[in-house]
Protein backbone atom coordinates (compact mmCIF):
# COMPACT_ATOMS: atom_id res chain seq x y z
CA UNK A 1 0.00 0.00 0.00
CA UNK A 2 2.76 2.45 0.98
CA UNK A 3 4.69 1.59 -2.18
CA UNK A 4 1.62 2.27 -4.34
CA UNK A 5 1.14 5.66 -2.65
CA UNK A 6 4.79 6.52 -3.29
CA UNK A 7 4.48 5.58 -6.96
CA UNK A 8 1.29 7.66 -7.33
CA UNK A 9 3.05 10.64 -5.73
CA UNK A 10 6.02 10.30 -8.10
CA UNK A 11 3.71 10.06 -11.12
CA UNK A 12 1.87 13.20 -9.99
CA UNK A 13 5.11 15.10 -9.43
CA UNK A 14 6.38 14.00 -12.83
CA UNK A 15 3.20 15.19 -14.54
CA UNK A 16 3.33 18.59 -12.83
CA UNK A 17 7.01 18.96 -13.64
CA UNK A 18 6.55 18.01 -17.30
CA UNK A 19 3.64 20.42 -17.67
CA UNK A 20 5.71 23.23 -16.16
CA UNK A 21 8.66 22.46 -18.42
CA UNK A 22 6.43 22.45 -21.49
CA UNK A 23 5.32 26.02 -20.73
CA UNK A 24 8.95 27.17 -20.81
CA UNK A 25 8.60 29.00 -17.49
CA UNK A 26 11.40 27.80 -15.22
CA UNK A 27 10.28 29.64 -12.07
CA UNK A 28 7.50 27.17 -11.22
CA UNK A 29 9.84 24.26 -12.05
CA UNK A 30 12.48 25.57 -9.65
CA UNK A 31 9.92 26.04 -6.86
CA UNK A 32 8.48 22.57 -7.41
CA UNK A 33 11.85 20.84 -7.49
CA UNK A 34 13.17 22.51 -4.37
CA UNK A 35 10.17 21.50 -2.28
CA UNK A 36 11.26 17.87 -2.72
CA UNK A 37 13.75 15.81 -0.76
CA UNK A 38 17.02 14.79 -2.48
CA UNK A 39 15.72 11.24 -2.88
CA UNK A 40 12.53 12.49 -4.55
CA UNK A 41 14.53 14.77 -6.84
CA UNK A 42 16.73 11.83 -7.80
CA UNK A 43 13.69 9.70 -8.59
CA UNK A 44 12.22 12.47 -10.78
CA UNK A 45 15.51 12.99 -12.63
CA UNK A 46 15.60 9.28 -13.46
CA UNK A 47 12.08 9.64 -14.86
CA UNK A 48 12.94 12.43 -17.31
CA UNK A 49 14.39 12.29 -20.85
CA UNK A 50 17.93 13.62 -21.18
CA UNK A 51 16.96 17.11 -22.46
CA UNK A 52 14.50 17.82 -19.64
CA UNK A 53 16.79 16.15 -17.10
CA UNK A 54 19.57 18.60 -17.89
CA UNK A 55 17.24 21.58 -17.43
CA UNK A 56 15.89 20.34 -14.08
CA UNK A 57 19.35 19.46 -12.80
CA UNK A 58 20.43 23.03 -13.39
CA UNK A 59 17.56 24.25 -11.19
CA UNK A 60 18.30 22.05 -8.19
CA UNK A 61 19.58 23.91 -5.12
CA UNK A 62 23.38 23.43 -5.12
CA UNK A 63 23.20 22.46 -1.43
CA UNK A 64 21.22 19.36 -2.45
CA UNK A 65 23.42 18.34 -5.40
CA UNK A 66 25.58 15.90 -3.43
CA UNK A 67 22.64 14.11 -1.80
CA UNK A 68 20.85 13.85 -5.14
CA UNK A 69 23.91 12.23 -6.72
CA UNK A 70 23.83 9.60 -3.98
CA UNK A 71 20.21 8.74 -4.77
CA UNK A 72 20.46 8.07 -8.52
CA UNK A 73 21.72 5.08 -10.48
CA UNK A 74 25.17 4.88 -12.02
CA UNK A 75 24.07 5.82 -15.55
CA UNK A 76 22.09 8.86 -14.43
CA UNK A 77 24.90 9.91 -12.08
CA UNK A 78 27.34 9.77 -14.98
CA UNK A 79 25.03 12.07 -16.98
CA UNK A 80 24.62 14.55 -14.11
CA UNK A 81 28.34 14.69 -13.39
CA UNK A 82 29.00 15.41 -17.06
CA UNK A 83 26.75 18.48 -16.70
CA UNK A 84 28.92 19.89 -13.87
CA UNK A 85 32.36 21.47 -13.87
CA UNK A 86 34.98 20.19 -11.36
CA UNK A 87 34.49 23.08 -8.92
CA UNK A 88 30.75 22.40 -8.77
CA UNK A 89 31.35 18.70 -8.12
CA UNK A 90 33.80 19.46 -5.30
CA UNK A 91 31.32 21.87 -3.70
CA UNK A 92 28.53 19.32 -4.02
CA UNK A 93 30.29 16.34 -2.42
CA UNK A 94 32.74 17.77 0.10
CA UNK A 95 30.14 17.97 2.90
CA UNK A 96 28.68 14.49 2.39
CA UNK A 97 28.95 11.84 5.08
CA UNK A 98 31.95 9.57 4.71
CA UNK A 99 29.88 6.55 3.66
CA UNK A 100 28.03 8.54 0.98
CA UNK A 101 31.27 10.04 -0.29
CA UNK A 102 32.78 6.57 -0.49
CA UNK A 103 29.82 5.43 -2.59
CA UNK A 104 30.39 8.25 -5.07
CA UNK A 105 34.19 8.09 -5.11
CA UNK A 106 34.53 5.59 -7.99
CA UNK A 107 32.37 7.78 -10.26
CA UNK A 108 34.22 11.03 -9.56
CA UNK A 109 37.16 12.28 -11.65
CA UNK A 110 40.57 11.84 -10.00
CA UNK A 111 41.09 15.60 -9.95
CA UNK A 112 37.85 16.04 -8.01
CA UNK A 113 38.81 13.33 -5.50
CA UNK A 114 42.16 15.04 -4.96
CA UNK A 115 40.47 18.39 -4.34
CA UNK A 116 37.95 16.84 -1.95
CA UNK A 117 40.73 15.13 0.02
CA UNK A 118 42.63 18.42 0.24
CA UNK A 119 39.53 20.17 1.59
CA UNK A 120 39.09 17.59 4.39
CA UNK A 121 40.81 17.65 7.74
CA UNK A 122 43.30 14.91 8.51
CA UNK A 123 40.87 12.81 10.58
CA UNK A 124 38.14 12.71 7.92
CA UNK A 125 40.67 12.13 5.14
CA UNK A 126 42.01 9.08 6.98
CA UNK A 127 38.45 7.88 7.59
CA UNK A 128 37.58 8.12 3.91
CA UNK A 129 40.76 6.33 2.86
CA UNK A 130 40.00 3.61 5.40
CA UNK A 131 36.46 3.07 4.07
CA UNK A 132 37.70 3.00 0.46
CA UNK A 133 40.24 0.32 1.38
CA UNK A 134 37.45 -2.22 1.91
CA UNK A 135 35.84 -4.22 -0.86
CA UNK A 136 32.76 -2.99 -2.66
CA UNK A 137 29.46 -4.41 -1.35
CA UNK A 138 30.92 -5.11 2.10
CA UNK A 139 30.11 -3.75 5.53
CA UNK A 140 33.37 -1.80 5.47
CA UNK A 141 32.29 0.16 2.41
CA UNK A 142 28.82 0.78 3.86
CA UNK A 143 29.88 1.97 7.29
CA UNK A 144 30.26 5.51 8.51
CA UNK A 145 33.27 5.94 10.83
CA UNK A 146 31.53 8.83 12.62
CA UNK A 147 30.40 7.12 15.84
CA UNK A 148 29.96 8.20 19.44
CA UNK A 149 31.71 5.92 21.91
CA UNK A 150 31.70 5.83 25.71
CA UNK A 151 33.61 3.89 28.34
CA UNK A 152 32.25 1.64 31.07
CA UNK A 153 33.81 3.60 33.94
CA UNK A 154 31.79 6.80 33.47
CA UNK A 155 28.31 7.82 34.62
CA UNK A 156 25.20 8.95 32.80
CA UNK A 157 25.89 12.55 33.88
CA UNK A 158 29.36 12.49 32.25
CA UNK A 159 27.95 11.12 28.99
CA UNK A 160 25.15 13.70 28.84
CA UNK A 161 27.60 16.55 29.47
CA UNK A 162 29.84 15.16 26.72
CA UNK A 163 26.91 15.08 24.27
CA UNK A 164 26.03 18.69 25.08
CA UNK A 165 29.62 19.73 24.42
CA UNK A 166 29.51 18.00 21.01
CA UNK A 167 26.53 20.11 20.08
CA UNK A 168 25.18 17.54 17.60
CA UNK A 169 25.05 13.79 17.10
CA UNK A 170 25.16 11.79 13.84
CA UNK A 171 21.83 11.00 12.16
CA UNK A 172 20.07 7.77 13.16
CA UNK A 173 21.95 7.59 16.46
CA UNK A 174 19.73 5.43 18.64
CA UNK A 175 22.59 3.94 20.68
CA UNK A 176 26.04 4.92 21.87
CA UNK A 177 28.67 2.22 21.56
CA UNK A 178 30.64 1.14 24.61
CA UNK A 179 34.33 0.37 24.04
CA UNK A 180 37.32 -0.70 26.09
CA UNK A 181 40.55 1.26 26.46
CA UNK A 182 41.81 -0.51 23.33
CA UNK A 183 38.63 0.61 21.49
CA UNK A 184 37.22 -2.92 21.40
CA UNK A 185 33.45 -3.15 21.13
CA UNK A 186 31.76 -4.22 24.38
CA UNK A 187 28.11 -3.36 23.79
CA UNK A 188 25.73 -0.44 23.38
CA UNK A 189 23.70 1.96 25.47
CA UNK A 190 20.34 3.25 24.27
CA UNK A 191 19.84 7.01 24.18
CA UNK A 192 16.52 6.41 25.91
CA UNK A 193 18.32 4.71 28.83
CA UNK A 194 20.45 7.80 29.35
CA UNK A 195 17.32 9.94 29.58
CA UNK A 196 15.41 7.85 32.11
CA UNK A 197 18.21 6.83 34.50
CA UNK A 198 19.74 8.92 37.25
CA UNK A 199 22.81 11.06 36.62
CA UNK A 200 24.96 8.93 38.92
CA UNK A 201 24.11 5.64 37.22
CA UNK A 202 27.28 3.92 35.91
CA UNK A 203 27.30 3.11 32.21
CA UNK A 204 28.33 -0.49 32.91
CA UNK A 205 24.87 -1.03 34.48
CA UNK A 206 23.14 0.05 31.26
CA UNK A 207 25.16 -1.91 28.70
CA UNK A 208 23.22 -4.05 26.24
CA UNK A 209 25.71 -6.69 25.08
CA UNK A 210 23.22 -8.80 23.12
CA UNK A 211 23.62 -7.04 19.76
CA UNK A 212 26.52 -8.65 17.90
CA UNK A 213 28.89 -6.46 15.94
CA UNK A 214 29.10 -6.88 12.16
CA UNK A 215 32.52 -8.02 10.83
CA UNK A 216 33.94 -5.48 8.40
CA UNK A 217 34.11 -7.97 5.50
CA UNK A 218 30.47 -9.08 5.76
CA UNK A 219 28.71 -8.96 2.33
CA UNK A 220 26.18 -6.15 2.08
CA UNK A 221 23.26 -8.51 1.42
CA UNK A 222 24.03 -10.31 4.70
CA UNK A 223 24.09 -6.94 6.46
CA UNK A 224 20.63 -6.18 5.07
CA UNK A 225 19.35 -9.58 6.23
CA UNK A 226 20.58 -8.96 9.78
CA UNK A 227 18.94 -5.53 9.92
CA UNK A 228 15.70 -7.02 8.62
CA UNK A 229 15.78 -9.94 11.07
CA UNK A 230 16.51 -7.81 14.15
CA UNK A 231 14.81 -4.49 13.29
CA UNK A 232 18.03 -2.56 13.89
CA UNK A 233 18.32 1.16 13.28
CA UNK A 234 22.11 1.07 13.51
CA UNK A 235 24.79 -1.55 14.08
CA UNK A 236 28.50 -1.46 14.95
CA UNK A 237 31.19 -2.65 12.54
CA UNK A 238 34.38 -4.26 13.86
CA UNK A 239 37.62 -5.71 12.48
CA UNK A 240 39.04 -9.16 13.16
CA UNK A 241 40.31 -7.96 16.58
CA UNK A 242 36.88 -6.63 17.60
CA UNK A 243 38.11 -3.04 17.25
CA UNK A 244 35.16 -0.72 16.57
CA UNK A 245 35.56 0.84 13.12
CA UNK A 246 32.22 2.52 12.49
CA UNK A 247 28.51 1.88 12.18
CA UNK A 248 25.93 1.10 9.54
CA UNK A 249 22.53 2.82 9.66
CA UNK A 250 19.11 1.88 8.41
CA UNK A 251 19.07 4.44 5.57
CA UNK A 252 22.00 2.66 3.91
CA UNK A 253 20.34 -0.73 4.38
CA UNK A 254 17.11 0.47 2.76
CA UNK A 255 19.17 1.45 -0.29
CA UNK A 256 20.67 -2.06 -0.40
CA UNK A 257 17.23 -3.67 -0.27
CA UNK A 258 15.93 -1.44 -3.07
CA UNK A 259 18.99 -2.15 -5.21
CA UNK A 260 18.55 -5.87 -4.65
CA UNK A 261 14.87 -5.70 -5.59
CA UNK A 262 15.77 -3.82 -8.78
CA UNK A 263 18.49 -6.36 -9.52
CA UNK A 264 16.01 -9.22 -9.15
CA UNK A 265 13.41 -7.59 -11.38
CA UNK A 266 15.74 -6.39 -14.13
CA UNK A 267 18.24 -9.23 -13.89
CA UNK A 268 15.52 -11.68 -14.91
CA UNK A 269 15.37 -9.83 -18.23
CA UNK A 270 19.16 -9.61 -18.58
CA UNK A 271 19.28 -5.90 -17.68
CA UNK A 272 21.52 -3.98 -15.30
CA UNK A 273 19.68 -2.52 -12.29
CA UNK A 274 21.54 0.77 -12.79
CA UNK A 275 20.49 1.14 -16.42
CA UNK A 276 19.00 4.52 -17.15
CA UNK A 277 15.36 4.53 -18.27
CA UNK A 278 16.38 7.07 -20.93
CA UNK A 279 19.90 5.82 -21.67
CA UNK A 280 21.24 6.57 -25.18
CA UNK A 281 19.84 4.25 -27.83
CA UNK A 282 23.24 2.80 -28.95
CA UNK A 283 24.23 1.98 -25.37
CA UNK A 284 20.86 0.42 -24.52
CA UNK A 285 20.86 -1.59 -27.75
CA UNK A 286 24.40 -2.84 -27.12
CA UNK A 287 23.62 -3.97 -23.57
CA UNK A 288 20.46 -5.80 -24.55
CA UNK A 289 22.01 -7.35 -27.65
CA UNK A 290 24.25 -9.54 -25.51
CA UNK A 291 21.38 -11.37 -23.86
CA UNK A 292 19.37 -11.44 -27.06
CA UNK A 293 22.33 -13.21 -28.66
CA UNK A 294 22.53 -15.72 -25.82
CA UNK A 295 18.80 -16.32 -26.07
CA UNK A 296 19.10 -16.80 -29.84
CA UNK A 297 21.76 -19.47 -29.34
CA UNK A 298 19.50 -21.36 -26.93
CA UNK A 299 16.57 -20.96 -29.35
CA UNK A 300 18.65 -22.59 -32.07
CA UNK A 301 19.22 -25.52 -29.72
CA UNK A 302 15.47 -25.95 -29.26
CA UNK A 303 14.98 -25.62 -33.03
CA UNK A 304 17.62 -28.29 -33.62
CA UNK A 305 15.64 -30.68 -31.40
CA UNK A 306 12.50 -29.95 -33.40
CA UNK A 307 14.44 -30.51 -36.62
CA UNK A 308 15.35 -34.03 -35.50
CA UNK A 309 11.64 -34.87 -35.71
CA UNK A 310 10.89 -33.23 -39.06
CA UNK A 311 9.52 -36.48 -40.53
CA UNK A 312 7.16 -36.92 -37.58
CA UNK A 313 5.86 -33.36 -37.95
CA UNK A 314 5.25 -33.85 -41.66
CA UNK A 315 3.06 -36.84 -40.96
CA UNK A 316 1.16 -35.39 -38.01
CA UNK A 317 0.41 -31.68 -38.40
CA UNK A 318 -1.42 -31.71 -35.07
CA UNK A 319 1.93 -32.01 -33.30
CA UNK A 320 3.07 -28.64 -34.65
CA UNK A 321 -0.14 -27.09 -33.36
CA UNK A 322 0.17 -28.58 -29.87
CA UNK A 323 3.89 -28.65 -29.09
CA UNK A 324 4.14 -24.96 -27.97
CA UNK A 325 1.71 -25.81 -25.16
CA UNK A 326 4.07 -28.33 -23.59
CA UNK A 327 7.08 -26.00 -23.73
CA UNK A 328 5.09 -22.99 -22.50
CA UNK A 329 3.62 -24.79 -19.48
CA UNK A 330 7.06 -26.09 -18.52
CA UNK A 331 8.55 -22.61 -18.84
CA UNK A 332 5.95 -21.02 -16.57
CA UNK A 333 6.21 -23.78 -13.95
CA UNK A 334 10.00 -23.60 -13.98
CA UNK A 335 10.02 -19.81 -13.67
CA UNK A 336 7.78 -20.01 -10.61
CA UNK A 337 10.23 -22.36 -8.89
CA UNK A 338 13.25 -20.38 -10.08
CA UNK A 339 11.83 -17.14 -8.66
CA UNK A 340 11.27 -18.74 -5.25
CA UNK A 341 14.78 -20.20 -5.30
CA UNK A 342 16.51 -16.95 -6.24
CA UNK A 343 14.64 -15.09 -3.52
CA UNK A 344 15.38 -17.83 -0.97
CA UNK A 345 19.08 -17.80 -1.88
CA UNK A 346 19.21 -14.02 -1.56
CA UNK A 347 17.67 -14.23 1.92
CA UNK A 348 19.98 -17.04 3.00
CA UNK A 349 17.08 -19.50 3.30
CA UNK A 350 18.56 -22.13 0.99
CA UNK A 351 21.42 -24.34 2.14
CA UNK A 352 22.68 -27.89 2.27
CA UNK A 353 20.46 -28.62 5.26
CA UNK A 354 17.18 -28.16 3.37
CA UNK A 355 18.02 -28.94 -0.26
CA UNK A 356 16.69 -32.49 -0.16
CA UNK A 357 13.37 -31.34 1.29
CA UNK A 358 13.22 -28.49 -1.22
CA UNK A 359 13.82 -30.79 -4.18
CA UNK A 360 11.19 -33.24 -2.90
CA UNK A 361 8.61 -30.52 -2.36
CA UNK A 362 9.08 -28.92 -5.79
CA UNK A 363 9.04 -32.30 -7.58
CA UNK A 364 5.76 -33.17 -5.85
CA UNK A 365 4.29 -29.79 -6.80
CA UNK A 366 5.44 -30.35 -10.39
CA UNK A 367 3.99 -33.86 -10.39
CA UNK A 368 0.58 -32.80 -9.05
CA UNK A 369 0.30 -29.82 -11.39
CA UNK A 370 1.55 -31.97 -14.24
CA UNK A 371 -1.08 -34.61 -13.51
CA UNK A 372 -3.91 -32.09 -13.27
CA UNK A 373 -3.03 -30.14 -16.40
CA UNK A 374 -2.05 -33.26 -18.32
CA UNK A 375 -5.61 -34.53 -17.90
CA UNK A 376 -7.02 -31.20 -19.10
CA UNK A 377 -4.70 -30.79 -22.10
CA UNK A 378 -4.88 -34.49 -23.01
CA UNK A 379 -8.66 -34.47 -22.98
CA UNK A 380 -8.94 -31.26 -25.01
CA UNK A 381 -6.38 -32.50 -27.55
CA UNK A 382 -8.08 -35.89 -27.93
CA UNK A 383 -11.44 -34.25 -28.58
CA UNK A 384 -9.97 -31.54 -30.83
CA UNK A 385 -8.18 -33.93 -33.18
CA UNK A 386 -10.38 -36.99 -32.54
CA UNK A 387 -7.32 -39.01 -31.55
CA UNK A 388 -7.23 -40.55 -28.06
CA UNK A 389 -3.57 -41.64 -28.35
CA UNK A 390 -2.54 -38.07 -29.24
CA UNK A 391 -4.17 -36.97 -25.96
CA UNK A 392 -2.19 -39.63 -24.08
CA UNK A 393 1.08 -38.52 -25.70
CA UNK A 394 0.68 -34.83 -24.89
CA UNK A 395 -0.47 -35.67 -21.37
CA UNK A 396 2.64 -37.78 -20.77
CA UNK A 397 4.89 -35.09 -22.25
CA UNK A 398 3.24 -32.49 -20.03
CA UNK A 399 3.93 -34.60 -16.94
CA UNK A 400 7.57 -35.11 -17.92
CA UNK A 401 8.19 -31.45 -18.65
CA UNK A 402 6.58 -30.08 -15.50
CA UNK A 403 8.60 -32.42 -13.30
CA UNK A 404 11.73 -31.46 -15.28
CA UNK A 405 10.83 -27.80 -14.82
CA UNK A 406 10.63 -28.28 -11.06
CA UNK A 407 14.04 -29.98 -10.97
CA UNK A 408 15.56 -27.29 -13.19
CA UNK A 409 13.99 -24.49 -11.16
CA UNK A 410 15.82 -25.74 -8.08
CA UNK A 411 18.98 -27.05 -9.72
CA UNK A 412 19.80 -24.29 -12.22
CA UNK A 413 20.27 -21.44 -9.68
CA UNK A 414 22.34 -23.72 -7.44
CA UNK A 415 24.57 -24.69 -10.37
CA UNK A 416 24.95 -21.09 -11.52
CA UNK A 417 25.87 -19.94 -8.02
CA UNK A 418 28.53 -22.64 -7.82
CA UNK A 419 29.92 -21.34 -11.13
CA UNK A 420 29.93 -17.77 -9.70
CA UNK A 421 27.23 -16.69 -12.17
CA UNK A 422 24.35 -14.57 -10.86
CA UNK A 423 21.18 -16.76 -10.91
CA UNK A 424 18.96 -13.67 -11.14
CA UNK A 425 20.71 -12.64 -14.34
CA UNK A 426 21.22 -15.95 -16.16
CA UNK A 427 18.73 -18.31 -14.53
CA UNK A 428 15.77 -17.46 -16.78
CA UNK A 429 17.68 -18.06 -20.03
CA UNK A 430 19.06 -21.41 -18.88
CA UNK A 431 15.75 -22.55 -17.44
CA UNK A 432 13.81 -21.68 -20.60
CA UNK A 433 16.31 -23.65 -22.66
CA UNK A 434 15.88 -26.72 -20.45
CA UNK A 435 12.08 -26.63 -20.49
CA UNK A 436 11.87 -25.90 -24.24
CA UNK A 437 14.29 -28.67 -25.18
CA UNK A 438 12.74 -31.22 -22.81
CA UNK A 439 9.20 -30.21 -23.81
CA UNK A 440 9.84 -30.61 -27.54
CA UNK A 441 11.93 -33.75 -27.12
CA UNK A 442 9.46 -35.55 -24.84
CA UNK A 443 6.40 -34.63 -26.92
CA UNK A 444 7.86 -35.32 -30.35
CA UNK A 445 9.82 -38.33 -29.15
CA UNK A 446 6.76 -39.95 -27.59
CA UNK A 447 4.71 -39.11 -30.68
CA UNK A 448 7.29 -40.84 -32.87
CA UNK A 449 7.31 -43.95 -30.66
CA UNK A 450 3.58 -44.22 -30.00
CA UNK A 451 1.77 -42.71 -32.99
CA UNK A 452 4.03 -43.65 -35.91
CA UNK A 453 5.02 -47.18 -34.94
Amino acid sequence: MAEAVRHDKTARQLRLLSDALDTGRLGPVRRLVNTLSPAEIGNLLESLPAAKRGIVWGLVDPEDDGEVLVHVGDDVREFLLAEMDPDEIVAAVEDLDIDDLAELAEDLPDTVIDEVLKSMDRENRERLEQVLSYGEDTAGRLMNPDVITVRTDVTVDVVLRYLRLRGEIPEHTDHLFVVSRRHQYLGRVAISSLLIHGAATPINELIDDEQPAIPVDTPSHDVASQFSDHDWISAPVVDENNILLGRITIDDVVDIIREHAAHQALGAAGLDEDEDLFSPVPRAARRRAIWLGINLATAFLASWVIGRFADTLEQLVALAVLMPIVASMGGVAGTQTLTLMVRGMALGQVGSGNLRALFSKEVMVGFLNGLAWALVVGSVSALWFSDAMLGVVIAAAMMINLVTAALAGVGVPLLLRRMNIDPALAGGVVLTTVTDVMGFFSFLGLATLVLLN
